[in-house]
């Protein structure tokens, strides 16, 4: 099962994010997938957004995870320099803890997400538009994409 969105702008995908924090538990992941480009960060300064964090939110290209306090705890990683590393970083404390993760670059440590997520791919469309699929994995996010796509 997955979800369409499209996006003509980064308002648009923001709002959309925003809307979609709104739904959003503790103990939720998101993967952000897209190319360089794509909105992976503009997505999650929606979620920042609906989180009520007043703190700018910029990709944590150095320092892997950022945490940002609103009304729960994001939690922003970035693990595009992580590829080939088998090292346990203690993902896992963050996925079950108490704010939601937004992790970009997902698939370099699939291994270590949770069974239970929602995989956002953002690309690129025509004349600067976004196709943003929502693939969920688990009961929940499938209710919650249901939700948000009313």
């Amino acid at each position: 099962m997955e979800f369409q969105y499209i996006s003509n702008n980064a308002d648009q995908t923001k709002a959309f994010a925003k809307k979609l924090a709104s739904y959003l538990q503790p103990g939720d992941v998101i993967a952000l997938e897209g190319d360089l480009g794509a909105g992976k960060t503009t997505f999650t300064k929606g979620l920042a957004e609906g989180l009520e964090i007043t703190k700018n939110v910029n990709s944590p290209t150095f320092t892997i995870i950022k945490e940002y306090k609103g009304t729960m705890p994001l939690f922003h990683m970035d693990v595009y320099r992580l590829e080939n590393s088998d090292e346990d970083l203690g993902f896992e404390e963050y996925f079950e803890g108490l704010g939601v993760t937004v992790v970009e670059w997902a698939h370099l440590i699939k291994d270590q997400l949770p069974p239970e997520l929602l995989t956002i791919y953002l690309t690129h469309s025509n004349e600067g538009a976004r196709n943003i699929k929502l693939v969920p994995a688990g009961k929940r996010y499938e209710e919650l994409c249901k939700e948000i796509m009313q």
